[in-house]
């Protein structure tokens, strides 16, 4: 205890009186609820002295708390506490409580028995000294005794000035941004006491008890080249009745449908944010569909270390072990874990939005600041978290660390990551790298070369080995992609083969260069800069737009059931509805979308770059053309189990071929970009490409070292083609897929009834080294050798 001055620790422990937890009553979904003592509170009851192991003195305050009539009495020993590390931290036979404000002026821990918080009443309180209980900017204390079922929160005062950066309040009580778990309502969509959609919430008090079982997990550590990511939202996954799952929409759901995953040759998912966050924050009754709207998706942070607690069947802490569970049950299925998180903003929102945490903490520190202390807003949500301030890429980093290490995650996709290179309010570079760069003049917000927070991740000892995917552009218009600041280890999102992929097949004029680009992984944006082609994470559909039935399906968006006049979401989705708009159309067009799917679904599969899969897109999910399903705890985000087993569904069955197929060649995930030494270009003759504005035809061949060679073909043309394909004396050309074909002779597998038929139907045009191809139509043929000519 050399940090302390004085041998009696003179920490203060009253009960709280009635006060308001958070904000004054606001519009309904801003909606805050009051806190007070009721008839609990706590007093001292003597003050012990006691050596620790190095022969110091520790002097405590005994802490009798004052428990309901006829309920036993707990005490607790409060003793100054070390400053790390951050967070609360079981040792020693009782809780180490740490957190950062380098502007308080006093500061107090609260603690609430679990069933005074669903009460909203507060059942202790202890007030730190700063002399004693304060070490830099870190206040800290360590508390000894029964804290089964105790949570707690802070209360920091000083100045309330935001014109200067500060928004102290001592009459919130406020969540410790280093909680490992978060209590606030107990169910899913469940409104708080009062019908509050912000009741307090408070961080889970650790406890030694027995760990989890990993049952000797270790990493996977697939090769990024070998990756097939699927995007996947927990709650939705399986919250629809035809999931059948035993605990539908939790983390545990997802582990009954891990084998669908496997069985679609997926080996990586990447989970929507299920970092703590309030579902409730948009609510408001919608009209049109006559429900609530829900902040579905989850991209509003309220605390990064914690697990979405309402996701976990037992809404408890025991969410933790249930995302370990899903980890390991994933790891055991060969399928890696990506989260998707949220670094550039947090759930506080601009001025008018509530105080959680950070705001009341230190504002100043952690959001980025206008000179007058308005809040800058790259993100779109209101804030933009101070990412490259010292203490926040810290917080960021122990972040990090705690999901790798503690939880296994694989892997980490970051959120509108161009934030993340942004400079932080007050910028000097002396403060970051210890001297002035007198050629870099910066202002806040300004992009970095080298951001301080990337380099850190990059060159981390622990994170250096897990998968990093940058969402690279964010709401400020700062668009990185093929540029952003990687370390030869950073992939990222790429929107620009989205784009054009988009553009080729529903057959726009001018794009057969650039989607040939795109087949070879993208070396126009990654070649130069020292990057392979797994550094581009290729995406045709996300959650944020058109899910693929409906690219091939609506022209325009229709996000009426948003309740926002069909004025969010992006205008601009390069789709084509196949001639006619909607869910209703002819049979011919019907038939056309179905090819255009599978033209999709192709050109991922043989794109060099790693393939990523949106939920539901292997079935044709339809969110009726709602591009910006945010708001909707509903059929339009549920996945339809009834539908992927529909006998009908016959695109699932392509897609599981498709992907199987790319595992099995070694051509299709290379570590290099390819060259003319493996890979030929074609036109309608062979060796005859055409890259004219006006051409929509690419093919070309791959010399594979599994399959021999095949021949990949797309005809984006209206018009029906005849392809004459590359002679290989010896050899034949077999057909394998033909998007124009209907189920199952689209994917030709051996299984496949009549298959031989089917085959022998084009041998007089393959004799000939021909391949008749339909209008918007993809085509893949394997060489084999020619019994005819042995």
């Amino acid at each position: 205890m050399s940090h302390c001055r004085a041998s009696f620790l003179p920490i203060k422990i009253v009960p709280r009186p009635h006060s308001s937890a958070l904000s004054p009553r606001r519009p309904r979904h801003w909606r805050s609820g009051g806190v007070s003592a009721g008839r609990r509170g706590s007093r001292v009851s003597s003050v012990v002295t006691a050596a620790s192991g190095d022969g110091e003195a520790k002097t405590a305050v005994v802490v009798e708390e004052v428990i309901r009539e006829g309920e036993p009495k707990r005490k607790f020993e409060v003793y100054a506490g070390k400053p790390l590390p951050l967070g609360s931290t079981s040792r020693d036979g009782g809780v180490n409580f740490a957190v950062y404000s380098s502007n308080a002026v006093t500061a107090s821990l609260r603690l609430f028995s679990t069933a005074d918080l669903s009460e909203n009443k507060v059942t202790g309180e202890i007030s730190l000294d700063p002399f004693v209980n304060r070490t830099g900017d870190v206040w800290h204390l360590f508390v000894k005794g029964d804290l089964k079922d105790m949570v707690y929160g802070y209360v920091f005062d000083g100045k309330f000035s935001p014109e200067e950066g500060h928004r102290y309040d001592a009459s919130r009580i406020l969540l410790d941004p280093y909680a490992k778990a978060v209590f606030s309502r107990g169910n899913y969509g469940e409104l708080g006491p009062e019908d509050n959609c912000w009741p307090q919430m408070a961080g889970m008090v650790p406890l030694e008890e027995d760990e989890f079982d990993w049952e000797g997990d270790l990493p996977l550590n697939h090769q990024h080249k070998d990756l097939i990511i699927y995007e996947l939202h927990v709650r939705g996954f399986t919250r629809h009745e035809s999931s059948n799952a035993r605990f539908p929409g939790t983390y545990l759901g997802v582990v009954d449908k891990l084998d669908h995953l496997k069985e679609l040759g997926v080996n990586c998912i990447e989970l929507m944010p299920c970092q703590e966050f309030n579902e409730l924050e948009y609510f408001s009754y919608n009209s049109v569909l006559g429900d609530y709207k829900m902040n579905f998706w989850g991209y509003s942070t309220i605390n990064y270390f914690s697990p979405m607690m309402r996701y976990s069947f037992a809404s408890s802490v025991d969410a933790i072990n249930e995302v370990k569970t899903l980890i390991r049950e994933a790891h055991k299925r060969g399928i890696e874990v990506v989260l998707d998180v949220v670094f550039n903003h947090t759930a506080e929102g601009n001025e008018d939005g509530p105080t959680l945490s950070f705001r009341g903490i230190d504002n100043s520190v952690y959001y980025m600041l206008a000179p007058k202390g308005e809040f800058y807003n790259y993100s779109g949500c209101g804030n933009t978290l101070n990412c490259n301030h010292p203490v926040v890429r810290q917080f960021i980093i122990d972040c990090l660390r705690y999901w790798v290490t503690e939880m296994h995650v694989d892997g980490f996709r970051f959120d509108l990551a161009s934030i993340l290179t942004r400079s932080s309010s007050l910028w000097e570079a002396v403060n970051v790298y210890g001297q002035p760069d007198e050629l870099e003049t910066v202002t806040t917000g300004t992009p970095l070369n080298s951001p301080p927070l990337i380099d850190l991740i990059s060159n981390d000892p622990v994170l250096r080995g897990v998968k990093l995917i940058a969402e690279a552009w964010d709401a400020g218009g700062l668009y990185q992609v093929g540029r952003f600041p990687h370390w030869g280890i950073w992939s990222e999102w790429n929107g620009k083969y989205r784009d054009v992929v988009r553009q080729f097949i529903k057959g726009t004029d001018g794009f057969s260069g650039a989607f040939a680009e795109c087949l070879c992984g993208s070396p126009n944006l990654y070649q130069e800069g020292g990057r392979k082609p797994w550094n581009s994470v290729n995406f045709v559909c996300a959650h944020d737009g058109f899910t693929l039935a409906d690219l091939v399906s609506y022209n325009n968006k229709h996000n009426l059931a948003n309740g926002e006049d069909n004025n969010d979401g992006e205008n601009h989705n390069n789709s084509w509805n196949c001639g006619q708009e909607g869910e209703f159309a002819s049979i011919s067009v019907k038939r056309l979308r179905k090819r255009q799917m599978r033209n999709f679904f192709v050109c991922l599969m043989v794109s060099q770059g790693v393939p990523m899969i949106y939920m539901g897109d292997e079935y044709g999910h339809t969110k009726g053309g709602n591009n910006n399903s945010y708001c909707h705890d509903n059929y339009i985000n549920y996945f339809r189990w009834d539908k992927k087993e529909e006998s009908s569904s016959d695109f699932y069955r392509f897609c599981r071929q498709m992907t199987n197929f790319r595992h099995e060649c070694e051509s299709l995930g290379l570590s290099d970009f390819p060259t003319a030494e493996r890979l030929q270009w074609h036109g309608h003759l062979p060796g005859q490409p055409d890259w004219s504005d006006t051409s929509r035809f690419v093919a070309f061949t791959l010399v594979d070292s599994v399959k021999g060679e095949m021949y990949v073909a797309f005809n984006a043309s209206h018009l029906p083609v005849m392809v004459t394909l590359p002679e290989r004396p010896g050899y034949k050309w077999t057909p394998l897929v033909d998007t124009s074909k209907p189920a199952p002779f689209d994917f030709i597998s051996p299984d496949v009834p009549q298959g031989g038929v089917a085959l022998k139907q084009f041998a007089h045009f393959l004799d000939s080294n021909l391949y008749p191809m339909l209008s918007y139509s993809a085509i893949v043929l394997l060489l084999s050798p020619d019994d005819d000519c042995s």
